[in-house]
């Protein structure tokens, strides 16, 4: 027996053993070769044998691959890479054509491999580790032995985080070509069907709505087709939590997806509870074509642990993207706080329109200005330009390189959007290259905002487009790019590969995205590039690998923001979403909500602002000004620390509805910042109290209250009775109305969409 710090290997019974403090993760190979799944969940001791997991009886109509032994039925087996075809009529995961027309496979154990810390995988983003100790890997080798396919399962358990990373690398080793039609990069069989699952689900302006429901016989499924990106609809990322659960306690159990493609994420139930939980690149339209000696890597999925609830498995991904997703520089400074000047101007800008924005923008404290559409050749509104990334002349008459200087002799960084993917055929590109859009021969092509997609499946684009925008970013000094992408692909179809290979289009298509995101990142190391798709339409884990920060969403409403921002929580940290404080009326909803609630929604992520501040009173401007003070003396709380969701904007329970209430936490439970926040007010409203978490049991915290008043401020509690007594927060900006509009309360009116942050500092 081979002991390691977080592996174990029993070779006398072939079993394997993921474990750290947090979480155990347990399988084994069988007399026929085949990985059977034992256990995941809560960390387990180690034992010599779990064998007595693997249960099997003779059942009615089962199909026996084993002569004689009726006994013995994949489809009653809980496996870790089924196929199908062989007793298993459940989904496989994977799925190979060969060249007689079969799809029926044999894998069977070949051998393994344990190493310290992590690989990267070929050509795709993915989790990593700064050294050896901080992961180790099992690698699982399986072989057909008909047609020599082989395959390489990884499996990463991170040291301190109850988290697994999981990828399948397929080799054609044989002698024929082979096809890949299905490939699940994570496939686990739970031994019941007694969870809850949660979706993020929604449209372009309203992503990541919180979507739950008990799991039930069938196949339960998300996913995305849409092709370059994962999409405003269904985010690649599930959990499945024990009924009793909630935001404090219990077991819940995440699974994310590394991945800005197509994708599926499904729970299947069968007719004897058990639940097969599958992700991976959607097969729909997927082949991948192997000839012999030629390998294919699937991208990751990510698991995740918790029996502190959602809170607790939310917390597992923020550490794992802030620590082994994020990278270069900016995974650990504080990102800058910027201003974009689109809600602000639209197309219509000029050079020195700009300057005074920026100047504006400089004098409130902020440190970034960045100049979003229409810079650009012949760009003058959404039908022209996108493709021919020069500087327009008549807007910029000194060159990109003349406003850079000037934003930079403020002492202000500068900032500019592309939008790399896309092509207006009014545009010298198109005219040059029609061809490089994709489109299907023969066929019309849809357009979307009157913009077609770059086939980035083709090298020729993605070397053309670095060329444009290196050229760009090396005529100033540009520290940011906005990387803007606002339509998904339709008639798909590559053009520079022959028909074997149009199976790989959408796939080569995200390749080509992840190459240009590294090419620019290897040219200019120290630049910051915030993901966008039309806002949140490519919030995954696969862009955060190149984007510290991504767009949250084109919904700039500070009460939409709530759910938004309280959504995306689930498995990405505030320091990954863009959020900024816009111009009101809202132009997404029409909505007047007060700068302060804007300001307090939006500190709970990068912050920013999205109008021109000189358009502000003086009153409104000071308000600004206080507040960016604020955010820079905590942002480093609000960006490491421990998040904690209070209260839903989901939630159906009447003592809660009205209210969204969240926390963070620093590390040494010194301080914490509450966002406390009404929605509609209700007239004799009960009183109420946040239960607040995480915070030093036996600390004294001194509270203090920003944007608003409280009748506590200034009075000291102890941690314990801060989580366990509650926190009063029934008086003035949460409504404790008496019924009558004229009715007086010493902390001043209380309004629709009020809200406050509270500062807990320990003495």
């Amino acid at each position: 027996m081979i002991r390691n710090t977080q592996i174990f290997v029993h070779d006398e019974v072939q079993e394997f053993h993921l474990t750290n403090a947090q979480v155990s993760y347990i399988f084994r190979v069988n007399d026929q070769g085949k990985l059977l799944h034992l256990y995941y969940g809560a960390a387990v001791a180690d034992r010599d044998d779990f064998g007595y997991l693997v249960e099997m009886q003779r059942r009615t109509t089962a199909a026996c691959p084993i002569d004689g032994n009726h006994s013995y039925s994949l489809e009653h087996l809980r496996q870790e890479f089924p196929e199908y075809g062989t007793s298993d009529y459940r989904m496989p995961a994977v799925s190979i054509a060969q060249g007689n027309g079969s799809r029926i496979t044999d894998f069977k154990f070949a051998g393994y491999r344990v190493e310290a810390g992590k690989p990267a995988l070929a050509d795709l983003p993915a989790s990593y580790v700064d050294s050896a100790d901080e992961a180790q890997t099992l690698s699982i080798g399986l072989v057909d032995d008909l047609t020599g396919a082989t395959v390489t399962l990884l499996y990463t358990i991170f040291a301190d985080i109850p988290v697994i990373a999981r990828s399948v690398r397929v080799t054609n080793a044989g002698t024929e070509p082979l096809d890949i039609k299905r490939l699940m990069s994570l496939s686990v069989d739970l031994p019941d069907d007694d969870y809850v699952s949660t979706q993020l689900t929604g449209s372009w302006a309203r992503e990541r709505s919180i979507i739950r429901h008990h799991l039930h016989p069938g196949i339960q499924q998300i996913g995305s087709l849409r092709g370059s990106a994962s999409g405003h609809v269904h985010n690649p990322a599930i959990a499945l939590a024990r009924p009793d659960a909630n935001e404090r306690q219990g077991d819940v159990i995440g699974a994310a997806f590394v991945y800005s493609g197509n994708f599926e994420a499904h729970v299947e139930v069968d007719s004897f509870s058990v639940s097969r939980v599958q992700m991976g690149i959607a097969d729909h339209g997927f082949t991948w074509h192997l000839e012999p000696g030629e390998s294919f890597q699937s991208p990751e999925a990510i698991l995740a642990f918790s029996q502190q609830g959602y809170n607790g498995m939310s917390q597992a991904f923020h550490d794992l993207v802030r620590r082994h997703v994020l990278r270069g520089p900016w995974r650990d400074k504080e990102r800058p706080i910027l201003i974009n000047n689109w809600e602000a101007t639209y197309f219509n800008f000029d050079e020195d329109k700009l300057i005074a924005i920026a100047s504006k923008a400089k004098e409130a404290g902020v440190e970034l200005f960045v100049l979003d559409d229409g810079w650009f050749g012949q760009r003058n509104g959404d039908t022209a330009g996108l493709g021919d990334w020069t500087p327009n002349a008549e807007r910029l008459p000194d060159g990109m390189n003349g406003l850079a200087e000037r934003i930079n002799d403020m002492g202000m960084m500068f900032g500019l959007w592309f939008e790399p993917e896309m092509v207006n055929k009014d545009s010298d590109m198109y005219r040059n290259h029609p061809e490089w859009a994709l489109n299907t021969p023969g066929r019309h092509m849809s357009q979307s905002r009157n913009q077609y997609v770059l086939n980035f499946a083709n090298q020729e684009v993605v070397d053309n487009v670095f060329e444009q925008m290196a050229k760009v970013l090396s005529s100033a000094n540009i520290s940011y790019i906005k990387w803007d992408m606002n339509r998904y692909i339709t008639e798909a179809y590559d053009a520079s590969r022959g028909v074997k290979h149009q199976g790989e289009v959408f796939h080569r298509y995200i390749l080509g995205m992840y190459q240009l995101n590294a090419r620019l990142l290897e040219a200019f190391p120290d630049l910051i590039i915030e993901g966008c798709a039309s806002g949140g339409g490519r919030f995954d884990l696969g862009m955060l690998c190149y984007s510290p920060q991504i767009w949250t969403s084109d919904d700039t409403d500070a009460v939409e923001r709530m759910s938004i921002q309280y959504g995306t929580s689930m498995f990405y940290p505030l320091s990954s979403m863009g959020s900024h404080v816009s111009i009101v009326p809202n132009h997404q909803t029409n909505r007047v909500t007060t700068l302060t609630t804007r300001s307090n929604v939006a500190m709970f992520g990068t912050f920013g602002y999205e109008l021109d501040l000189a358009k502000l009173s003086d009153e409104e401007f000071r308000e600004v000004r206080h507040d960016v003070a604020f955010f820079k003396q905590y942002r480093e709380v609000i960006h490491t620390g421990d998040f904690y969701r209070l209260l839903s904007p989901f939630e159906s329970d009447p003592r809660d509805s009205g209210k969204m209430a969240w926390m963070v936490v620093s590390q040494d439970k010194h301080t914490a910042i509450v966002g406390d926040y009404a929605l509609l007010q209700h007239p004799m409203s009960p009183f109420s109290r946040l239960y607040l978490q995480g915070l030093d049991s036996e600390a004294q915290y001194e509270v203090s209250v920003f944007g608003g008043a409280s009748s506590i401020a200034g009075m000291e509690f102890s941690g314990d009775e801060l989580m366990h007594v509650g926190m009063i927060d029934s008086d003035a900006s949460t409504g404790s109305s008496s019924g009558e509009v004229s009715d007086a309360n010493d902390l001043g009116e209380s309004h629709d969409f009020d809200s406050r942050l509270f500062v807990l500092n320990a003495r």
